[in-house]
């Protein structure tokens, strides 16, 4: 018999390793704990029993005990298939054989009179990670407090409390998830979030999961739980999803008054999708709309028009000098920010009886000055307010959306000049000046009459000088494709501002969309551009690949990495590459209208897109000579659909 063969003939589990990191032998409680016959463990490295956490414990256990010929001792945990796992105190030592072969035993110690001594290392662990440990007795239906993150342990009044007690500090919707935790019969639980409510009152929002864990070889299963506080992400998750929120309505508000407008058949319609929307949109008082009728107005009001205000617009006539008569003869839009405004302007209304001390008011034409003038509308404050410019041009683009309807109901005519302008009202132009960047962005609406589509583009800077840019698609050709393509945007754009990588901002939009339950999908790239050296990182949720096109003629398809299409897959994630940019190669973004179609295939019509684009490189134009290119030569593809178009060039500025 081996001398070696002592050290095998215990009941805890057993084994001996080669200084190369074999089994060389073990003893069958050993082979329990692994999970393997003895047969298919001898011979075998440790690092194909174990898993990865534990081949590394291991062999720093080893190596120390082989360094300091002493023995070592670590906390290890061993995973049971189908049952809990068995954290263990392992010894390692140095050990020689009768035929002299350097070995390492390991064992497992006794610490049924100690499993404090198992639990050190998962409180270290759980402190570190901002964590807290505790365990739940069932003898006395008690949860015991380990340790961790002093600010979640200063939640707990003792070491110790009762399970009632616990449920009582949960918020009633949440207990059931709580119970939940504590009958876990699987070895670990998914995650719960208890709202708890401390000895202050507050609320916190804590983020928990169960563990059953066997101390020691033979000992007793707990059931051990993870702890984090959450309260702070929740909040701030709950502050970001109040502002989408408000975007969203705030989108959906004024593209349903957009879509109103577009659908009205009648001059009176028309008025009273004005007069029950006007107000409320700009946050006014009273709305008063007046049509031109052979040379004289048609006035009408909702309920919040004073009365004097009603009858003096009646009387006026379209010569006289007043802000209503003077915007419709002008074009030009009247914001008046009170009384003293007004009466600096227009001094013959010092003695009108309508005008208050507060008052404030906003004309704007319902079209530019011309032969055939449109009208005008009025919102009245009671308040001084002054309109900002984003105001200002929200409230120029809904009057002329007004205007139109107005003219198509009149004429039926320019069906398509509407579904263009509620396109473009949703589209933000990009900014005037990028430092380093040349942008170019075109967009055309299909060819359907009054069907909208609802492709998209979208380019803003962020604080730091990269810029970002968006180019999608929803799908459809209507009223509801333009509206969440509103959305969709709209809600990139705020997501943006708090998370910056591209793949991020795809992943909370997927989210956003399958939340809102809309029975449609969008495609969607977005770049997030350095200027400063070309660095582009970015993400694609199905889009069509990117062209870079260079100056010498040639080009290439760049197909980013990325995922499913958006509002589809739930839990999907999206990937994002990483290239560079020179000022040699521009890069061309389009919606699928350009290059793909009942007369050309999509590899066929990209092809035909990086040719056009390339010859325009090499004829020495920029990038708005380059995207009206494109945008000429969109029309052998043979689809009515809209597009749109998004040229990047660098200008090393």
């Amino acid at each position: 018999m081996d001398a070696t063969d002592v050290y095998l003939r215990r009941v805890e589990p057993s084994a001996l390793l080669t200084l190369e990191g074999s089994v060389h032998s073990l003893n069958a409680p050993m082979a329990a704990t692994l999970g393997r016959p003895a047969d298919q463990c001898v011979g075998r490295r440790t690092e194909e029993l174990l898993p990865v956490g534990q081949r590394a414990i291991l062999e720093l256990l080893v190596d120390h005990a082989l360094s300091t010929k002493r023995l070592a001792m670590r906390v290890m945990e061993f995973p049971r298939p189908g049952a809990a796992p068995v954290v263990c105190l392992v010894e390692a030592r140095p050990v020689t054989s009768a035929q002299g072969l350097q070995l390492v035993w390991i064992h497992v110690l006794d610490t049924s009179n100690d499993f404090g001594s198992l639990l050190i290392p998962f409180r270290m662990a759980a402190e570190a990670a901002d964590l807290a440990l505790c365990s739940y007795v069932p003898e006395g239906n008690r949860i015991e407090w380990l340790g961790g993150a002093p600010a979640l342990t200063a939640l707990i009044p003792s070491t110790g409390v009762s399970l009632s007690w616990m449920v009582r500090r949960i918020h009633p919707d949440d207990r059931e998830g709580l119970r939940r935790l504590m009958r876990s019969s699987a070895a670990e639980s998914p995650w719960f979030t208890l709202r708890f409510r401390t000895d202050e009152g507050d609320q916190r929002h804590l983020r928990c999961h169960t563990r059953r864990i066997q101390l020691g070889h033979g000992g007793p299963e707990r059931t051990f739980g993870v702890i984090r506080d959450d309260t702070r992400s929740e909040e701030r998750q709950q502050a970001m999803m109040a502002a989408l929120g408000a975007e969203r309505q705030r989108t959906a508000e004024i593209t349903s008054f957009a879509s109103a407008l577009i659908s009205a058949t009648t001059e009176q319609e028309l008025r009273q999708i004005v007069l029950t929307r006007l107000a409320a949109t700009f946050k006014g008082t009273g709305a008063l709309l007046a049509f031109v009728h052979e040379d004289h107005l048609q006035i009408s009001t909702d309920a919040g028009i004073p009365l004097a205000l009603a009858n003096a617009a009646r009387s006026v006539s379209l010569d006289a000098s007043s802000p209503l008569p003077y915007a419709i003869r002008s074009g030009e839009p009247q914001y008046l920010s009170g009384r003293a405004e007004y009466v600096l302007r227009w001094p013959q209304g010092v003695s009108a009886p309508w005008l208050g001390p507060d008052t404030a008011l906003s004309v704007t034409p319902l079209g530019p000055a011309g032969d055939q003038p449109l009208g005008a509308w009025m919102v009245t404050y009671e308040r001084p307010r002054r309109l900002s410019g984003d105001e200002q041009a929200l409230m120029n683009t809904l009057a002329g959306l007004a205007g139109q309807a107005l003219k198509r109901i009149r004429w039926q005519q320019a069906c398509v000049q509407l579904a263009n302008a509620v396109q473009q009202s949703m589209l933000a132009a990009p900014p005037d000046s990028l430092p380093g960047m040349e942008v170019a962005v075109r967009y055309r609406c299909g060819f359907g009459g009054l069907d909208i589509g609802g492709d998209w583009y979208d380019v803003f800077e962020e604080p730091g000088g990269t810029v970002v840019l968006v180019i999608g698609d929803v799908q459809g050709h209507d009223v509801d494709a333009a509206a969440l393509m509103g959305q969709v945007r709209a809600s990139m754009r705020a997501i943006a501002a708090h998370a910056t990588e591209p793949r991020t901002v795809l992943t909370r939009t997927n989210e956003l969309l399958l939340a809102m339950g809309v029975p449609r999908f969008a495609s969607c790239t977005m770049l997030r551009v350095d200027p400063r050296n070309g660095r582009i990182t970015g993400a694609s949720a199905g889009h069509v690949p990117l062209l870079r096109v260079r100056d010498d003629g040639g080009y290439d398809i760049h197909q980013l990495r990325g995922g499913t299409v958006l509002g589809v897959l739930p839990g999907a994630r999206y990937e994002q590459s990483d290239f560079t940019l020179d000022e040699h190669t521009s890069l061309i973004m389009v919606t699928d209208g350009i290059v793909e179609g009942p007369g050309m295939t999509l590899e066929a019509g990209l092809r035909r897109t990086g040719a056009s684009a390339a010859a325009a490189l090499s004829d020495g134009l920029g990038a708005e000579g380059v995207a009206d290119r494109i945008l000429d030569s969109a029309g052998t593809v043979g689809h009515l659909d809209d597009i749109a178009v998004l040229v990047i060039r660098l200008t090393g500025g």
